[in-house]
């Protein structure tokens, strides 16, 4: 089932339902799909718990370049000067 921005917000609690059924529910912004309504632990493609490594593993194989990388303290310097420049 495919449904526009405003039907899905007047018809959110038939739509979770339909949802609940199996039914794939598709929001559409301007005709173009743009989110899609599955009920939760139905569907095998999404993951409900973070894998195991996940960015951290990618991270760590992929650092970042020298030029860009920076210390922790040198970043919670950045940082507090971005602040105090707020107050």
């Amino acid at each position: 089932m495919k449904v526009n921005m405003l039907e899905a917000k007047n018809r959110l609690s038939e739509l979770v339902k339909s949802a609940q059924a199996g039914e794939d529910v598709i929001i559409a912004n301007r005709g173009e799909p743009v989110a899609r309504l599955i009920a939760v632990g139905k569907h095998r493609g999404i993951r409900t718990k973070p894998v195991a490594g996940g960015i951290v593993a990618w991270l760590d194989a992929h650092p970042l370049p020298a030029r860009i990388a920076r210390s922790p303290q040198a970043i919670a310097a950045a940082l507090a000067e971005e602040r105090a420049a707020w107050d």
